[in-house]
This record gives C-alpha cells, sequence and structure tokens, in this order.
C-alpha cells in the first residue's frame, strides 16, 4: 500500500470514530431520559440516519465475500434475492409493524410480548435473542472480518494475527458504542454505510473496466467455457455474451420458486422488523413518519447492493477463474488418492463450471465413477471445490484497484468500516437486551438512569471480550456459517409465529405466547431431522432446503397456538399509546414504498 492509501484509510477510521463521539457528546445519562438518549438516541434519529444505519447494520464482511462468492459460483445473480426481498419486507415492516411498535413506546422487541402475552414471553424471547446475537452473530461477524483483513493485509505484505484483528475491529465497535451509544452508532453508520456504496461502485467500475480492456483469450464465461466473444465487442456485449446464464433469478438450485414464495419471507421478516440488532435503529426513530422514510431509504438501498458486489464477483470469474483455481489448492488429491486405493469406495462430485473447463479430466473422473459404482458396494460422495469463489473480492481488490493514489486506502476502509458497524450493531443491542428486559425487569427495578446506562457499557465490555475470545476459535471449524441461517430457525420461526398470532388474535390467554416459543424448537429441530427428509421428503420434489423445514415450523407453531386460543380465552388486549411521539403515517413514503415494492419485481421479471 502506498502512502496516499495509507493516510485516507487511517483518515477515515478517525473520523468514523470522531464523528460518532461527537455527534453523541452532552447527553445527560443522569436525567429522566437517560436510557432513552443511550439505548434509542433520545427517539431522535432521522430518515436518513435510519436508512444509511439499517444499509450499515446489515453488510459486514460475509455479505461482501459471501455474496461476491457466490456470484462468482454457481448462482450467479440468483443470490441477490436476499437483498430484493428484503426490499419489500422493509416496506411491510413500515406500514405494519412499526405503528404498533411506536406507540407501545418499547424500548426492546421483547419488550412487546410482555404487553400481549405475559413476562415469561419476553424472558424467553429475550434469552433466545441473546443467544443468537452473542453465539453466532457477535462470534461470527468478528471472525469472518478478522480473517477478511488478515487475508487482505497479506497480499500488501501485511502480516497481522487473527486474533489481532479480532482485538482490533472488536476494540474499535466497542470504544464508540460503548461511550455514545445508538446515537453514536447512527452517526458512525451514516458514513460507513455511504463508504460501503461508494466503495462497492468503485469496485465494480473497476471491474467493468477490466473486463472491457483484457484479451477475448484470457476471458472465460459464467459456465467456464472459453469465451467466443468478438475482440472489439463494446463492454456491455461482452458482459452480456459471458454471462448470460449468470444473470438469471430463477437459476438458484438452492431456492427454487416454493422457497421464493413462502420460506424466505420468514428469516426476512424476523431479520428486518424484530430482531433488536436492526430494529434498534428504528425504535429510536423521532417519529413514525421518519421510521417509515428510514426504512423505504433502506429498501431501496437494497435493490442496489447486488450491483455493487455480486456483479463485480461474476465479472470476477470471468477475468481469475486461473487465480481462483490456484487458490483452491489441490482439489483432485483425493481423487488421486482413491485411484491409487483398488478398495476405495468414494465417488467425485465436480464442480460443473471446472467439467467444462477441464472436459478431457472430468470424463476421466466420470468414468472411474461408473467404475465404482459398478461394484455394487455402498458409494461414499466426495465434492472437488475446484475453484475458491470466495476469492473473488480479494482479487478484484488486489489485482484492480490502482496504489498509492487514495482509492486502495478507501475501498479497504469502506470494507472495514462494514466489519465494524455490524460489530456495534450488534453490541448496542444485546447490551439493550441485557440491561433492559433482564436486568431492570428482574434484578433492579429501581435502577437509575445512569445505572442502566452504567451497566449497559459493561454488558459492552464483557461481550467484546467474549466475541474476541471466541472469534478464533472458529479458525478450524469456518463451515460453522454455512449454518448459520439454518440455526437460527430454532428462534426466528418462533418470534416470528408469536407475533403474528398476537396481533391478529387479542384474545387468546396469555400463555400462547411462550407455547409459540417452546414448541418451535420442537418442530424444527423434527422437520430439519435427517429421519423427516428421509421419510416424508420424495427425492422427485428436489432437495429438502432449510427454509421448507421454517414454513412448515411456522404453520405447526401457528395451528398449536390457534388450537389453545380457541380453548383458553381472556379479555381482549388493547394496546396502550404509551408515546408522546408523532405518530402520522407518511403518505409520501408509502407512495416511495409502494414503488420500492414495484421495483423489485420489475427486477425479477427482467432477470428471472
Amino acid at each position: 500500500m502506498g502512502m496516499w492509501d495509507i493516510i485516507v484509510f487511517v483518515a477515515f477510521i478517525i473520523t468514523v470514530i470522531g464523528v460518532g463521539l461527537y455527534k453523541s457528546k452532552g447527553e445527560d445519562t443522569h436525567g429522566e431520559s437517560g436510557a432513552s438518549d443511550y439505548f434509542l438516541a433520545g427517539r431522535g434519529l432521522t430518515w436518513w440516519l435510519i436508512g444509511f444505519s439499517l444499509i450499515a447494520a446489515n453488510i459486514s464482511a460475509e455479505q461482501f465475500v459471501g455474496m461476491s462468492g457466490q456470484g462468482a459460483g454457481l448462482y450467479g445473480l440468483s443470490v441477490s434475492s436476499w437483498e430484493w426481498i428484503a426490499a419489500i419486507t422493509l416496506v411491510v415492516v413500515a406500514f405494519v409493524l412499526l405503528p404498533y411498535f411506536l406507540r407501545s413506546g418499547i424500548t426492546t422487541i421483547p419488550e412487546f410480548l410482555e404487553l400481549r402475552y405475559n413476562h415469561w414471553a419476553r424472558l424467553i424471547m429475550t434469552l433466545s435473542m441473546m443467544l443468537i446475537l452473542i453465539g453466532v452473530s457477535l462470534i461470527g461477524v468478528i471472525y469472518a472480518g478478522a480473517l477478511t483483513l488478515k487475508q487482505l493485509m497479506f497480499v500488501y505484505d501485511v502480516n497481522l494475527s487473527l486474533a489481532g484483528c479480532c482485538w482490533a475491529l472488536g476494540g474499535m465497535a466497542a470504544l464508540y458504542v460503548a461511550v455514545g451509544g445508538l446515537k453514536a452508532c447512527a452517526w458512525a453508520d451514516l458514513i460507513q454505510g455511504t463508504a460501503l456504496i461508494i466503495g462497492g461502485g468503485v469496485i465494480t467500475y473497476f471491474a467493468v473496466l477490466a473486463l472491457g480492456g483484457t484479451d477475448v483469450a484470457q476471458l472465460v464465461t459464467a459456465t467456464g467455457a472459453q469465451a467466443t466473444v468478438a475482440q472489439d465487442a463494446g463492454i456491455l456485449e461482452k458482459f452480456s455474451h459471458l454471462n448470460d446464464t449468470a444473470m438469471h433469478m430463477g437459476s438458484n438450485p438452492s431456492m427454487p420458486w416454493p422457497i421464493l414464495l413462502l420460506g424466505i419471507w420468514i428469516p426476512n421478516f424476523y431479520y428486518w422488523g424484530l430482531n433488536q440488532y436492526i430494529t434498534q435503529r428504528i425504535l429510536g426513530s423521532a417519529s413514525l413518519a421518519e421510521g417509515q422514510k428510514g426504512l423505504v431509504l433502506a429498501g431501496f438501498l437494497k435493490l442496489i447492493i447486488p450491483f455493487v458486489i455480486v456483479i463485480p464477483g461474476i465479472i470476477a470469474f470471468n477475468l481469475f477463474s486461473p487465480d481462483m483455481e490456484r487458490e483452491a489448492g489441490n482439489p483432485l488429491a483425493a481423487y488421486e488418492q482413491a485411484v491409487a486405493n483398488p478398495a476405495s469406495t468414494q465417488v467425485f462430485k465436480l464442480d460443473a463450471k471446472w467439467a467444462i473447463a477441464h472436459p478431457g479430466k472430468a470424463a476421466e473422473i466420470s468414468a472411474y465413477n461408473d467404475t465404482v459404482v459398478a461394484r455394487g458396494a455402498p458409494v461414499q460422495e466426495v465434492a472437488l471445490n475446484s475453484y475458491k469463489y470466495d476469492s473473488a473480492l480479494g482479487l478484484l481488490i488486489t489485482k484492480l484497484i490502482p496504489r498509492n493514489k487514495g482509492i486502495l486506502g478507501f475501498v479497504i476502509a469502506a470494507l472495514l468500516g462494514a466489519i465494524v458497524s455490524s460489530l456495534a450493531a450488534v453490541l448496542n443491542a444485546a447490551s439493550t437486551l441485557l440491561t433492559m428486559d433482564v436486568y431492570q425487569r428482574y434484578l433492579d427495578r429501581k435502577a437509575s438512569q445512569f445505572k442502566l446506562v452504567s451497566m449497559g457499557r459493561i454488558f459492552i465490555g464483557v461481550f467484546v471480550v467474549i466475541g474476541c475470545v471466541c472469534a478464533p476459535m472458529l479458525a478450524n471449524n469456518s463451515s460453522i456459517f454455512a449454518f448459520i441461517q439454518e440455526f437460527q430457525g430454532y428462534v426466528s420461526t418462533g418470534i416470528l409465529a408469536v407475533f403474528i398470532y398476537g396481533l391478529l388474535n387479542r384474545t387468546s390467554a396469555q400463555w400462547a405466547g411462550v407455547i409459540g416459543l417452546v414448541a418451535n424448537p420442537i418442530f424444527y429441530g423434527i422437520l430439519t431431522s435427517k429421519w423427516f427428509e428421509t421419510t416424508f421428503w420424495p427425492t422427485s420434489w428436489g432437495n429438502y432446503n432449510f427454509l421448507y423445514a421454517m414454513s412448515f415450523s411456522l404453520i405447526a407453531v401457528l395451528a398449536v397456538m390457534t388450537l389453545y386460543g380457541l380453548l383458553f380465552k381472556q379479555q381482549k388486549v388493547v394496546f396502550a399509546h404509551n408515546t408522546k411521539m408523532d405518530l402520522t403515517s407518511s403518505k409520501g413514503a408509502l407512495i416511495l414504498g409502494l414503488g420500492v415494492c414495484a421495483l423489485t419485481v420489475a427486477l425479477y421479471v427482467v432477470f428471472w
């Protein structure tokens, strides 16, 4: 890295932390609204702060690396469903859930369950969310961020330890969130969220530029075949020719159309509407209209994200497939060992792109598989991961971004900022939950505002230490990230069911919430078991996806709660008006929100 890159990088980090701390100074942590000022930014967040803060909290290293890698791999643009479905989800949250939450004056999402059901439902939800936030999100984001930073800096001859990167990232996030609370997070997120989108745009620009200037003989298509487009073709013609197969939303084998109709909405509504990690920003809205406008802004930004993360990943494969193959090491080692062992029962599943790029070797391996199967003994299938697709982002940055002009420093700082923003959001949310839903509710009901803020800061320190100590332990078990979404189903599906039922049915007795939260892990555990898949899922229906299990579990939990509600009644629950906030809905945001939904549908139509 050149001197200008280092200067820009350091200046960015100092600016983010400095602005966050400056904007949060002068808060009265001793006054009547001390806890509200600290945990919810005094309920004074404006729409543009909310919108960019939601994006900055959401996008981190695993999204940048993972989404660009899946774009380079077998999924192409279809991985964008997680982003584009979220756009519609955010609009629904703005006009369906947010009015209830702000009218009731709650500080945390679990608090709403006490208003509808009882304090046990609130406690169970709080503990479940704490498990996810600390045990999965915090440790996972620290590890993924530290690993990305370490690998990226190693290319520039800076050798950092994984543990050191963990402590550096955790320390930066804890510094401004512990001192300034949500307001510091929101202002830091404004800078980091903007930098995130601009940084992605910079990477996209240089990727497109490189595609146009690279000799056709050095390019491959998204299928892995040698490019055949004319040398003098324009950039758009080249991209279209090379990536026609990758630019279709309906091509993701792990997300068939039934999933898009039902399953994918469950984690989306939980994440964007009920997850304290995200919703803390909208609970801090200055008014209902500001919150709605912020959510609609975030929805629009979600439509842009694939174009600055996924598209560069697709181009990275066109440009650097040989590098990705080298990054994978020697994937054929297992095959060569099997060939040398006449008693081997292994058969090998080939990467479809690699098979097209290496037809001779692919035919040889296929013939070997047929020989092993013909023996009649049970076989063990082994996947040959012939490309390291997750290296796409690193290759784009290290090979295309010019050095010593400040651009490289900015791009790396934007990536680092995305990591730190997500960490700060997790720390702030976990601290708020433990302080308000456990400490104040059960341990010290008469705690002063200053004491609540102090406890929140202490909890942040404890959490960041736990995260930084545990994160490096994932180095030998990084496959955990493939199971994050699946694991969250033990919590997210039940929480969503309890909220849906609680809003639609106000007369069911108070234990319905507890029943729903406890029943979901049981149903979900059964539905994700190998026994259920082999017994009840016909192979003709395709692969059994965990999102199917979420769908079935949601239906089962709602059925159990409905049965309970028919048997046990109580007086109708009325959600009290417990705020002085302006609760006038924004007609302009509604119109723009419907526009975002229409644009999302249009994108699916164009790219299906």
